[in-house]
This record gives structure tokens, sequence and C-alpha cells, in this order.
């Protein structure tokens, strides 16, 4: 709530826009004006239920709009280059879901774009901005754990053959890796402090995206992850980081906030056997948007209030060397995206 507001347009009304909607309206000053979408239909109808004054039956509409600050993307990943440098070219701050472009050319020319104006750039990873990641942070800073050593982290959902079309298909940038793998690939590279190699295996569905990745990551400081994804079954979505003074878990299966990218429950278990110290996420389990992502849009808010063009939470060099690493991951599974 200290968050300084800002007057926010949403482009592309989906799932995920909806969610963050929610959580700006429920947990912050942040000023929702506008939603623009392809068919004006469905932006009235988001307009319609989230409250929102203006609704826009173009993407061109929606950043021309003077009433918008900033731009949250929200379209598929296979769109956001040319979202993100549409609402650049029209003078707009962005916030960009992840994964934040399809590869890694695509997030410089992003990056590029964003700092030739002078306007802020952010990747919507909204796991580096939860209260929980801070905790984190400060236990590694700190030298609980003593230098990282390996860290496991593994995110699966049943989402294939059932789930959206989006999914698999090409075109639209499909398969585990950027809706799914991205999230343990991100957690490994703020906990390793960059990361600097991978040698990834896995298998694809019939139309040639991925539906699953095995990947082994080396840290910036000579740290390993060991890292997995997939969209065909559910997996305990739990991390963990490990050192000689000893290890933080991360996730909690059993709870419904148990998923290591979101609020969850973070144990330390030094070398000795006691019991683990324990922190806990301050949420209401019973709200029904995606709890906290509105931490992500606060960071954007005072940042900008700042005069910051990016965030120091995640930079985007971090952004883009991130895009490499699913590049590489892709290559050595033979996964191309139609036009790249």
């Amino acid at each position: 709530m200290d968050a300084p507001p800002l007057r926010w347009g949403v482009l592309g009304p989906g799932w995920i826009a909806d969610q963050m909607v929610g959580s700006l309206r429920a947990n912050t000053r942040q000023q929702v004006v506008a939603v623009g979408s392809r068919e004006v239909c469905r932006a009235q109808d988001f307009a319609d239920r989230h409250g929102i004054a203006r609704a826009h039956g173009s993407y061109e509409e929606l950043v021309a709009d003077p009433l918008v600050d900033i731009v949250y993307v929200a379209s598929p990943h296979s769109g956001h280059r040319e979202h993100a440098l549409l609402a650049l070219d029209a003078g707009k701050h962005v916030l960009i879901e992840k994964a934040f472009a399809r590869n890694a050319a695509e997030a410089h020319e992003i990056v590029a774009s964003a700092r030739s104006r002078g306007l802020f750039c952010m990747e919507a990873m909204w796991t580096r901005f939860l209260p929980g990641t801070d905790v984190i942070r400060q236990c590694l800073e700190q030298g609980l754990l003593g230098p990282v050593e390996v860290v496991f982290a593994d995110h699966g959902q049943p989402l294939y053959p059932d789930g959206p079309r989006r999914l698999w298909d090409p075109e639209l940038a499909g398969g585990a890796l950027l809706d799914l793998g991205i999230y343990p690939v991100s957690f490994a590279s703020f906990a390793l402090g960059g990361l600097t190699s991978v040698t990834a295996a896995g298998d694809l569905v019939d139309s040639g995206v991925d539906a699953r990745e095995a990947m082994i990551v080396t840290g910036a400081h000579g740290g390993t992850g060991v890292l997995h994804a997939t969209m065909t079954s559910r997996t305990e979505t739990t991390a963990s980081i490990v050192g000689p003074k000893g290890r933080l878990d991360v996730g909690e299966r059993t709870q419904w906030l148990g998923a290591f990218y979101g609020p969850t429950v973070i144990r330390h278990q030094g070398r000795a056997e006691h019991e683990p110290a324990q922190w806990s996420p301050d949420v209401d389990t019973t709200d029904p948007h995606h709890v906290g992502l509105h931490y992500e849009a606060c960071e954007a808010a005072r940042c900008i209030s700042n005069g910051l063009l990016e965030s120091p939470l995640l930079p985007l060099d971090e952004t883009v060397s991130i895009m490499r690493i699913l590049d590489e991951v892709r290559r050595q599974l033979g996964v191309t995206y139609p036009r790249e």
C-alpha cells in the first residue's frame, strides 16, 4: 500500500491479467485505468468485471491512451516482443509477463529499446519480488549456508494435453520450458548468482514443443543447479538451496500455498540435526487471486518513482542471460519456433 500509485494499462485480458488486476485491487493503491484487446468485446467484458473505465479494441489504442503510465504486457510469449516494442514506441513503461520473450535476441531488442528511450522495463517474474525471496536473499548474503554448492528446483503441472492450446502450439511459443521451466531456471540464477552453462535432456510432443526437460546448470561462482520441468504430470514443485553449513528448503507440498515459486514456507536446516527454523508468509489463503502478483507491480512503481529504469532485484541483463540459457535448452532438445 506504500508503493506510489501508477496508472496501468493491461494488454491482453487473459487469465494471468485477471489474476494480476484482482491482486492489485485487493492489495495496492495502483490504478488500472484501461485494458486493450484485439476484440473490443473481450476488453469490455474484462473492464466490466474489474471496474476499469476504458476498454480499447486494439493494442495500438491502448498504448496511445494518454491516461496510461505503464503497460502490463500479458499476451502469450509469442507476442511479447511486438507488444512491448509497441508500448515503448508510444513512450510507456512496461512490465512484461514471463517469459520475457521467445528468445534472447527478442529480449535484447526489447531491452535496447527501453534503454534508448529512457523507459522502465522489467520481466514480471513475480517470485523475485515476494517477501519470502527477500528472506532467502538475506540468508545467502549473511552466509547462513556458506557458498552455495547445489540448487534443486522442480515444476510440474498436468497441463497437457487437456490445458490451453497455447501450451502445445509452436506458433505461440508453447511447451513446458517457457511456461513452467523458467521458474526453476530463474530460481537457480538467483541462488547461484547467475548461470553460465546448461546441459539438458527431454521429450517433445507431436507438435514439436517440449513436454518435459531435465537440466543441469552451472552457476557464475561454481555451484550447480539440478532442475526439472514438465507439463504432463504433477510434481512436488519444491526447491532447495544447499551449502556446506546447511540448506534452505522452499515449498510445502501438503499446503495450498506450496509451490516454491509462490508465497510459501521456507525452512533452514543446519549441519547438525535439530528442529529446523521456519518462516511462513502472511497471506490469506482464501484469496481467489494469484496471491502475491501485486509485489512485482509495486516494485515497478517504486523504481519509476525513484527514477530507476530497471529493478535491482531482477536486472535486465539477468533476464536476457536467462533467456540465453532457455535458448540453449531448446537447441539441445531440438525445439524451434516458427520464424525465429
